[in-house]
């Protein structure tokens, strides 16, 4: 008899301790139906929830449910770093990620597992109809396609969420890179490019709203710039030498306008605008390498990707030897010092 596959959630938590439940309750209903030729296990991560109880939430469902794996993060490194940690965790032989706030319509797995059997690594779901969403939100993922299409070889027309499933060798890949800033799209399509997507229906949120403020958004974005290309560096220089080639134009252009005609005043404005188009450009560029220099130095310091305070798994061994069970049904994996990656 052959050993049965098995399929690995990730599941990112931060500040749901009242949606976690229904979306555990949701995966164990499509696999113990559709999927049920399937093993599986779930990896819920709090992602240093402020709200306080959300790794309590986790710590009750993993003492019901023996399929169920909690990670308690030391503080919040934000949803790429939390997928990580899961990744880091995972056993099985494919990993599929989703949200923690009901929206990733797990019971519609099925489709995407139908492209993986045609041969894809990677499968992303697509909303064909997406929440109302503000103008800002809209802009920011058109944006950071935009990106991702240029940096990092996006296939044409393959759309980043984030709900998705890969396969084993692609997550080994992923999760062998070790710097504080990873980008799931770029560390997947730099492994392989049999990706596709799948429309799926889009649900609005169970409670709560997004966690994506302006400042992480901006976060990922530069994640993407800074991680994964050096394009961004190559544009810097063309631009200068453009810029540069302009400037020198504009002189001659002026120099030779005051032979032709002496009385021609000096352009005060014109002048004014071309220096603070300069330094603007001037200061962009100096950020942007400041970027670059700046990761690399955290990087070479060996800044945590993420620092897993507490591991959590169903006791299902009880009575024979444990790391430490500090409580009835939950056993409890801590080291001297957080894990860290």
């Amino acid at each position: 008899m052959s050993k049965r596959e098995k399929i690995s959630f990730v599941i990112p938590c931060y500040n749901s301790t009242k949606t976690i439940g229904a979306v555990v309750e949701e995966i164990k209903t499509v696999m113990s139906t559709d999927m049920a030729r399937f093993d599986y296990e779930i990896i819920l991560v709090n992602d240093g929830s402020p709200d306080g109880t959300t790794f309590d939430a986790i710590t009750e469902i993993v003492k019901r449910e023996s399929c169920v794996k909690g990670v308690n993060l030391s503080r919040n490194f934000g949803q790429p770093s939390a997928v990580m940690a899961a990744l880091n965790k995972s056993t099985g032989d494919y990993v599929v990620c989703g949200d923690d706030d009901g929206q990733t319509p797990f019971v519609e797995l099925p489709k995407l597992f139908a492209k993986i059997e045609e041969g894809y690594d990677l499968v992303e779901a697509k909303y064909a109809v997406r929440e109302k969403r503000s103008l800002f939100r809209r802009f920011g993922t058109l944006l950071n396609e935009g990106m991702a299409t240029w940096l990092i070889a996006k296939p044409k027309g393959l759309e980043l969420t984030t709900y998705w499933v890969v396969r084993r060798y692609v997550v080994n890949e992923m999760i062998a890179y070790p710097n504080p800033y990873p980008y799931l799209g770029g560390l997947m399509l730099r492994t392989t490019q049999k990706a596709c997507n799948v429309d799926v229906s889009h649900r609005e949120r169970l409670s709560g709203k997004s966690g994506y403020s302006l400042k992480k958004m901006i976060e990922l974005w530069l994640n993407g710039f800074t991680s994964f290309s050096v394009k961004p560096l190559r544009v810097m220089s063309v631009l200068g030498i453009i810029i540069a080639a302009l400037g020198f134009l504009f002189g001659m252009f002026v120099i030779v306008q005051k032979l032709l005609d002496p009385t021609i005043d000096a352009g005060y404005s014109s002048i004014m605008a071309v220096m603070l188009f300069m330094f603007g450009a001037v200061f962009f560029f100096m950020g942007l390498i400041g970027e670059y220099v700046g990761r690399i130095y955290i990087s070479l310091n060996k800044a945590p990707q993420f620092v897993i305070k507490e591991f959590i798994e169903h006791d299902t061994m009880r009575g024979e030897a444990q790391d430490d069970e500090n409580e009835e049904g939950v056993r409890r994996i801590s080291s001297v010092g957080a894990e860290s990656r």
